[in-house]
């Protein structure tokens, strides 16, 4: 009796399993998408991962920066600030150290210098080197400038921009000559040269310029480029003849800006500072140049 009883109930599984097949398989289906819904909700993948790791961290580093901004400024002395400086800079080249700041000052303050300096344009001038005449470097600087110090402003506008100039080159404004407003036509240039003195060449200083800041108040269309023929140490195998617009070129754009040094950090002449302006081919260029010395200059 036992052994019927159980080949019965072998035989009434096998034909209830030979029956469910369909149903087991189902059923089968649905916890494996259950199963895999869930890894995937409880396991994103690589590349949800990869968004995970680099958004929130970005956000979590601005947040970061904006509550030392907010909650942990320290004590300044008495020429210093009760606040936060943050002004945007890309580094365009090591050698030379360029910087360039894009939009540093709105297009209402460039306008407004330009029409402060349209008035008082000459044919700009150079520092000469011993045995030179103004005949014999004619057509190496062509364009038309003036000087304007920010006491002569009554807007405020070139008191504003020189303490900013002051904040992103970390040297005082009282280093700063007066501003340069230079305005280039059509086919006007400046032929690469050093804004640093050479005494060999010059003589005697009293003072040296260690850094430049320019200021662009107008984009110019073609042409009129920046150039720094000599970067990273190119063409200095003798061969330039100081007139192609090659190397290096920084494109103005109207209220941005651009900062280079023409000392290296020893204070030596930075030989691959040599820059000029390429001749503008359309439009016209403005641009407001601060040179800055190793020294406090009297007023």
């Amino acid at each position: 009796m036992k052994t019927k009883t159980v080949k019965g109930n072998w035989r009434w599984n096998w034909r209830m399993n030979k029956l469910d097949l369909p149903s087991v398989f189902l059923i089968c289906i649905f916890f494996f998408l259950a199963g895999f819904s869930a890894s995937s909700l409880f396991s994103p993948s690589q590349e949800h991962e990869y968004d995970l790791r680099l958004i929130p961290r970005a956000r979590l580093l601005e947040k970061s920066t904006h509550e030392k901004t907010e909650h942990h400024l320290l004590k300044a002395g008495d020429s210093g600030d009760d606040y936060i400086t943050l002004i945007p800079f890309q580094v365009l080249s090591w050698y030379p150290r360029a910087l360039y700041f894009p939009n540093f000052v709105s297009a209402e303050q460039c306008e407004t210098i330009i029409e402060m300096a349209r008035g008082g344009l000459k044919p700009s001038t150079l520092v000469l080197r011993k045995g030179e005449t103004e005949e014999s470097t004619k057509g190496i600087r062509t364009s038309y400038g003036v000087f304007m110090s920010a006491s002569e402003d009554e807007t405020g506008i070139l008191d504003s921009i020189e303490e900013k100039i002051a904040k992103a080159t970390k040297i005082p404004r009282t280093h700063g000559e007066a501003f340069n407003i230079l305005r280039y036509e059509v086919g006007q240039k400046y032929s690469p040269h050093y804004d640093a003195f050479d005494e060999a060449e010059f003589g005697p200083l009293q003072s040296q310029r260690a850094a430049s800041f320019l200021l662009y108040l107008t984009d110019v269309p073609e042409g009129g480029e920046t150039l720094f023929p000599y970067e990273n140490g190119f063409n200095r195998d003798g061969s330039y003849d100081f007139e192609d617009c090659i190397g290096l070129r920084v494109r103005p754009r109207k209220g941005d800006g651009l900062l280079f040094y023409s000392l290296l950090p020893n204070g030596t002449i930075d030989q691959t500072s040599v820059h000029g302006s390429c001749p503008v081919i359309k439009g016209e260029k403005w641009v407001a140049t601060k040179w800055i010395r190793d020294q406090v200059l009297d007023d």
